[in-house]
């Protein structure tokens, strides 16, 4: 049996010899890189905490401290050290290991955190609970991967920094990468602690001498912190977290376990906030993964774990076609400007960027930053498309709504990842934002049924100066177009065979299932029509006016029931008093475990055969 597969709490760690210590760090990356290339996931991030996780666990006793991962991605490491490295062989599979801190899972995992800079609230928050109880016990909040850069990290940082009787240690895992290089004033301070050319030199100098002179054990550290912050008091007096009121301790290796855990030990000795500052290389240990300039494979597909290569070619992906049109668009609107929150390749806008670097703004793990910054690139002049994940706009609702919609200012939101997602568990379903949009006087919003539709309501949308628009469009590849065969209004009338039975209203992709429920009714003698209304807020008026000739109104989305597309036709017909029943299928609004798409739609009836059975039988 391998170290790694005897570890079934994080207490037998603490029986290792330094020797089987890194052995076992040797193996968990080997378990990562196998598991990863198999499944997919987010390998550089864990491949760059190993010695961070474990010195972690060492020194704090899990799940009495409480261990908050921020962003969950890099916890893959921490579920090893408890007890779940056997499960790594169905990771991200139907009814395996999550990707993201799982409650479920066990009792390690504090939050579910996937969306990034909450762990400094959560851990305030729990660190608050333990001293009005009268527990010791101490919260550790690990933020990394471009965390810092969100604006809930430093309101929690200034509560935080109030009270210095909490037992509160945050690491800064600082690898200088989100998806990419992070941006901002934060990043470049972090970054000149790490490569100043007078700290690293005087450090290894130190070093030596304390190995020649044969001091060892707690003698060296002492020696070597107390000169590190007699260097960071000279190189910058003024350092950011000491002058919040904050202790700080490192920047340390910490690919440099010994040195992590005695930075960790000291910070667990202080009995109040501390920040440690650990210094890590995503990818570490797989060459491939830190040399691939990109993002050091911060999510990958299934690969060959010699070559790297992806096992699969991926079709042609909607934010692929998004990615090309975007900058066709820039070519002919010079007053067309890009945002993103941090993902600039994720959400396609690298090729716009690319192209037009002034023009393209990456604000970090910023989104309600993002969102208000849009609207003043509007006031001034410009036409903001803001492209972000569907589950990530949730987060700046409240910008959206007063900043941006209030202001009646012209910004194009472009929402990726939108409806059911499925891997990547709960958090990340893109299935809320039609729901919460409707509530938005002024917004406009588009579904694309397929790629020449996408890029067809792009264009619209940017046409738009005094109101926001959004277009959104889910994961994965893009299949082939369906032109419309006529039009009732604005909307696109995509199937009409034996006369005016079923009319099916169906938003963006769901019309390939509208579609293969339209021919199965078909061949029970129904007759079936299938509109797709391009534009599902605001509705077309016209669809009421169809839908008051046929006998049964069915609606089709891969968005919450709740607020969505069928359930604004059903209150249009009742102010248009028309009697004409309705059945609307959507997503229910709950958290749906990790799956693949196919499966989800499958389980909440949003098949072709589920729909069309479901009007038969109210037929």
């Amino acid at each position: 049996m391998s170290t790694l597969d005897r570890i079934s709490q994080p207490s037998d760690l603490r029986d290792l010899t330094d020797v089987e210590l890194d052995a076992l760090a040797d193996e968990i990356r080997e378990r990562l890189i196998v598991a990863v290339a198999t499944h997919g996931g987010h390998l550089g991030p864990n491949l760059g905490v190993v010695e961070l996780t474990m010195a972690i666990h060492r020194v704090f006793d899990s799940p009495r401290d409480r261990v908050v991962f921020d962003t969950g991605h890099q916890a893959y490491v921490h579920k090893m050290l408890t007890g779940r490295a056997a499960e790594f062989e169905r990771l991200r599979m139907e009814g395996g290991l999550s990707g993201y801190p799982s409650q479920a899972e066990s009792p390690h995992d504090v939050v579910e955190n996937s969306h990034a800079s909450t762990s400094l609230s959560y851990a305030d928050g729990l660190a608050k609970a333990n001293t009005v109880q009268g527990r010791p016990d101490h919260v550790v909040a690990v933020i990394g991967d471009g965390a810092l850069t969100g604006g809930m990290a430093w309101e929690a940082l200034n509560n935080i920094a109030a009270d210095a009787d909490r037992r509160l240690v945050v690491v800064v895992n600082d690898n200088g990468r989100s998806y990419r290089p992070t941006v901002g004033g934060l990043a470049n301070h972090l970054a000149k602690l790490r490569t100043d050319p007078r700290y690293e030199p005087t450090l290894r100098a130190v070093r030596e001498r304390l190995s020649n002179a044969n001091i060892v054990g707690q003698a060296a550290y002492e020696a070597l912190h107390a000169l590190k912050k007699g260097l960071k008091d000279a190189l910058y007096p003024q350092g950011m977290f000491e002058d919040l009121g904050l202790k700080y301790v490192g920047p340390i290796d910490g690919h440099d376990r010994p040195a992590v855990e005695n930075a960790l030990a000291q910070a667990r000795t202080y009995g109040g906030p501390v920040i440690v500052h650990v210094i890590t290389t995503k990818g570490q240990g797989y060459q491939i993964a830190v040399a691939n300039e990109e993002d050091q494979m911060h999510q990958a597909k299934a690969f060959d774990r010699l070559t790297g290569e992806a096992l699969a070619v991926e079709p042609t992906s909607w934010t692929s076609v998004f990615r090309d049109e975007l900058v066709r668009i820039g070519d002919e609107r010079p007053d067309v400007v890009a945002i993103t929150a941090a993902m600039l390749s994720p959400t396609g806008l690298d090729a716009f960027a690319d192209k037009f670097p002034d023009r393209t703004f990456d604000v970090g793990i910023a989104e309600q930053h993002a969102v208000t910054s849009a609207a003043g690139l509007a006031m001034g002049g410009l036409h903001p498309v803001v492209a972000v994940y569907s589950t990530f706009l949730n987060r700046a609702f409240d910008q959206v709504l007063l900043d941006v919609a209030l202001h009646r200012c012209g910004v194009t939101f472009v929402l990726d990842r939108a409806g059911v997602t499925g891997d990547d568990g709960p958090s990340h379903n893109g299935m809320w934002d039609m729901s919460i949009l409707q509530v938005v006087p002024t917004l406009s919003l588009a579904a694309p049924r397929d790629g020449a539709r996408l890029r067809e309501l792009l264009r619209e949308a940017v046409t738009v100066d005094d109101a926001p628009t959004v277009v959104r469009f889910p994961k994965g590849g893009v299949a082939a177009d369906i032109e419309a065969i006529d039009t009732v209004g604005r909307s696109d009338v995509l199937f009409r065979e034996g006369g005016e039975d079923v009319l099916v209203v169906a938003a963006g992709p769901m019309v390939r299932q509208a579609l293969d429920a339209a021919a199965r009714l078909r061949a029970e003698g129904v007759g079936v029509t299938v509109v797709d209304p391009r534009w599902v807020k605001p509705l077309d008026p016209a669809l009421v006016e169809l839908a008051a000739r046929h006998r049964l109104l069915v609606t089709v989305e891969d968005s919450g029931r709740v607020g969505g597309m069928g359930s604004v036709l059903t209150q249009m017909l009742a102010d248009a008093d028309v009697r004409t029943p309705v059945r609307v299928h959507g997503v229910t609004q709950e958290f749906f475990d990790h799956a693949k798409r196919d499966v989800l739609l499958q389980r909440m009836g949003l098949t072709g055969e589920a729909i069309a059975a479901d009007a038969l039988a109210r037929l």
